[in-house]
Parts: C-alpha cells; structure tokens; sequence
C-alpha cells in the first residue's frame, strides 16, 4: 500500500487549493513545496478576485462566467481577507469608444450573476471624488464591481485547512526525482540535505512556472512544452488620491493598468505582461516595465507618478498555457490540466495556467478526475469556510469591534490588521493578553513576538521574510535591522523547539 494517496507538487494557489479540496474528501494528500508557501507565483499578482473584463474582447466567456460566478462564492467563504472593490473605468476617446465599454459591462454584470455585488454605473468625472484625481480630459466614465484578495494569505489558508483535515505539508523540501510503476510513483524528496523516499499513487504537478522543468528533469517524461512563461511586474507608491475605488487604465497598446488601494497607505500599480525565458527564481521588474506603468498612469492621472516613487517593486512569473497567442497579453488565462494515464503505469495530472479567482474550481475539476481512484466524498469547498473566515461577508466590522472590546489595548489599525487577517482565528494570537506588553516582544510596526509564534506554529514561517512578506504585508514598514532582528529571534525559537523536541 503507498504512503499517500496523492502527491503534489507545488505550494501554490492550485496545489494547496487541489491539497485542501482532496484531503477534505478522504483522500490521503502528501503536498511538497520547495521554498514556502506562495513563495512564487501565488504572491506576485494583482490581488484581485474578478472576471477579467478585458478578457471578454478575446470572446474567453467560459473563463469569465466562471471567474465572475466564484467571485461571490469566494467572498462568502474568506470574508477577512477577500473584500468588495468597486472599479472606475474613465472613457479614453483615443482608444476603445463608449458603446464597446458599456456592452462589456452589460455583459461582466449578467455572466456570472450577482447577489452582493452591485452593478455598473455611469459616471460623470466632472464632478465628485472618484474624478478629482483625474486630468480634465477625462469626463465619462463607468463604475463596477470585483474584489480585492490578499493572495498569499489564501494560499496560506487553503493549505492551513488542508493539513486539519489530515493532509501533510512539507515546505523546503525538494523533489529530486519521481519513478513510475505500476502501482504508484516512487518519489525521492530532499528536506534540507536529508533525503527520504515516500511512495504515491496518483502524482499532481502544480509547480506552476516550474511544471516544464519538474516534467522533464524529476519526472523524465518527454511531453512537449505546452507551457509558456509570462512576467506580470507592479509597483507600489504611497497613497495617490484618498477614496477608496481603484482604477483601470487603459493602454495604447491594448492592455490595461489597474492603480488599486493597497494596504491603507499605498497604491498598486500593474500590471505588465512579458514574455519571459530564464529562472523563474530570478525574475525581477526592468526599469522598462516599471516605466510603462508609470507613464500609463501618468496618463490619467493629475500628479505624476515616476521610477523614483516606487516603495516596493514585485514581479512574478505567470505559467500560462501555451495557445498559440502572438502576444503575451493574448494568451488564454484558462487553466488546463493535462492527464497522464498509461497503460499499467500510475497516473499523473499536470496543472498548467489558471488565475487566483478560478483556483477552486480548477481543483474540484481536478478532483473529479482524481476521485475516480479511490473512494472519495463528493464536491464540499463551495459553501465550506476558509479557517477564520466563518463569519457573514459584512461582518468585518463587527469583528473588529470585538477584538476592540475583549483587547481595549489595540490601537483601531492593529485590530483590523489582525482582523483582516487571522479572522476569527484571533484568539489564538491574542488569547488571555490584558496588555500590548502581554504579547510579548515588538518588532516592524505592531507585530509582536505572540503573532510571530503563532505563524512558526500554525502557518509554517520559518523566516523574516516568510513573515513581513507573505504572512503579512508589514514588510513596507520594516527597516532592513528589524528585519535582520526578526530573524534572529525565529532562529532562536525554531531552536529552542528542536532542543526541547
């Protein structure tokens, strides 16, 4: 009998979402992730939940009627990290004309339907706030609705409930080879130096810009490359305008630029979309791309936004199916999952593309083709909550008002942080606290050495940068000596543990 029912490669969106969705159903899920969780891909995007309107001009209307439906039914289940966001859309006569705009826009609000989101709306930009910011020129416009995630912390909850209900995530560890039998792969995994070797029956390649090279170097299969990698970069500036819509910008060359709302303080910018050929490892926004966003805005924007503003630079690498498509910005954001089902031979399943919004649906599709291996329960992730998103979407105020009760010491900006981000999870950071000195040693902004536990013990952090970056975003506030700080004091914990263990 294997060790596990399913491997998976890859801590992704996908690879946790396949992760979470099989463990719930009785399989047995073994889920290794060479660096951390949403260490690549995953954390790199525009932080949107949406249909993608743009996508409607490529006649994509699958994609976006699945998009715009999960929409709803991800806020639903992740109320603390998921919010709505309303988008203006200023009318540029340059590019697309009014009529194009508002056909789309029928069409975003009655693909996918809406029950808490509310519809487009047509604005005047002469007049208001959401027109202040914006150079004269601009007159017409038009108002929707998506949603805002923060995607590193849903990679981190779909993997915290897969693991409760039984499945077993293994960060920093390697696969340095997988052999094919019979029965079921035979794979050898690398964990710091340490080698093992754990046997699977059905094997799951979520490696997302890493899926070519697992399949040809660990895997040693030939498949052809259906995969072709395309860079998305973004900016980060401090605040531009003092509402709380986001924009999308048109471009010249047919993309578009969105400047969100980001983390009270700033603004994102992005994003671009590169055709990108080198180690994904490294890859990185060039003074070129970050030029492009710039000027984009600059375009739409009174106060001039440069190279120079930038408070935080990402890019990330986009591991899109390879249709064909001239141009990056052309190829599908659909997601594929290729079977691989020999004769006498253990089956493989590679997950290619995809988007943040469609994680969920990718994994019950690929579950569907997987259940048929074992005894499995039938599809449950649609109504089931994320940990501490059990609460109604509305109810972030209401949650915030009571960590404001039982913990009077936070400030208002430390009990939404924590809200937003732990949910009703809260209590297992701040438990019986009665003071701010409770909670132990204070590092970057308000994170304490009690939060910085919590994430070694329950979200597998292992380093400042696993803290300030993907389980936080408290990295924009943190100078390089706190962050050196909080490394030293995680080393110090991790060896107390593996002292006292």
């Amino acid at each position: 009998m294997a060790d596990y029912d399913l491997a998976i490669i890859g801590g992704g969106i996908n690879g946790v979402g396949i992760a979470r969705d099989a463990a719930g159903r009785g399989i047995r899920v073994l889920l290794i992730e060479q660096n951390d969780l949403a260490s690549g891909t995953s954390s790199a995007s525009t932080k949107l939940i949406h249909g993608g309107l743009r996508y409607l001009e490529h006649w994509a209307l699958r994609l976006v009627h699945e998009a715009l439906a999960e929409r709803e039914v991800l806020l639903r289940i992740a109320p603390h990290i998921i919010r709505p966001l309303r988008f203006v859309l200023p009318h540029h006569k340059g590019l697309r004309p009014s009529w194009e705009l508002r056909a789309g826009l029928f069409l975003y609000d009655r693909l996918g339907g809406r029950d808490i989101l509310p519809a487009t709306r047509t604005l005047n930009l002469g007049h208001g706030t959401v027109g202040a910011p914006l150079k004269r020129q601009y007159r017409l416009g038009f108002e929707y609705s998506d949603c805002a995630v923060d995607d590193s912390r849903l990679v981190i909850l779909n993997a915290i409930d897969a693991a409760a209900r039984g499945a077993v995530i293994r960060t920093r560890t390697r696969l340095v080879r997988a052999d094919r039998a019979a029965e079921d792969w035979q794979l050898v995994l690398n964990a710091r130096g340490r080698r093992e070797s754990v046997t699977a029956r059905v094997l799951v390649n979520a490696a997302g810009p890493w899926v070519a090279q697992v399949t040809a170097a660990m895997l040693r299969l030939n498949t052809g490359a259906h995969v072709r990698l395309v860079k998305g970069s973004h900016i980060v500036v401090r605040r531009l305008y003092e509402h709380d819509r986001a924009y999308i910008f048109q471009s010249a060359d047919g993309r578009v630029v969105f400047a969100i709302p980001y983390q009270r303080e700033f603004t994102l910018i992005g994003t671009t979309d590169e055709d990108f050929d080198g180690d994904p490892a490294g890859v990185g926004a060039t003074p070129q791309e970050i030029a492009y966003l710039c000027e984009t805005v600059s375009g739409y924007f009174r106060e001039l936004v440069s190279p120079h503003d930038a408070v935080w630079i990402y890019a990330g690498v986009r591991p899109l199916y390879d249709d064909g498509s001239a141009k990056a910005k052309d190829l599908t954001r659909d997601y594929v999952l290729a079977w691989d089902r020999r004769y006498r031979e253990a089956p493989l399943l590679t997950v290619y593309g995809g988007k943040i919004t469609t994680y969920r649906k990718l994994a019950e599709t690929a579950l569907a083709g997987i259940s048929r291996y074992f005894a499995a329960s039938p599809a449950w992730t649609r109504g089931a909550p994320l940990p501490g998103g059990d609460f109604p979407w509305d109810g972030i105020e209401a949650l915030v008002a009571r960590a404001s009760g039982l913990w009077p010491f936070l400030t208002d900006a430390h009990a939404r942080r924590m809200v937003h981000a732990y949910g009703t999870r809260l209590d297992r950071i701040l438990g019986p606290a009665r003071t701010f000195d409770d909670l132990g040693v204070r590092f970057a902004g308000d994170l304490t050495a009690a939060e910085v536990r919590y994430l070694m013990q329950e979200e597998w952090a292992q380093t400042a940068e696993d803290v300030l970056w993907r389980r936080t975003k408290l990295g924009l506030h943190t100078s390089p000596e706190e962050a050196a700080e909080l490394d030293r004091f995680m080393a110090h914990e991790a060896g107390r543990k593996a002292a006292a263990e």
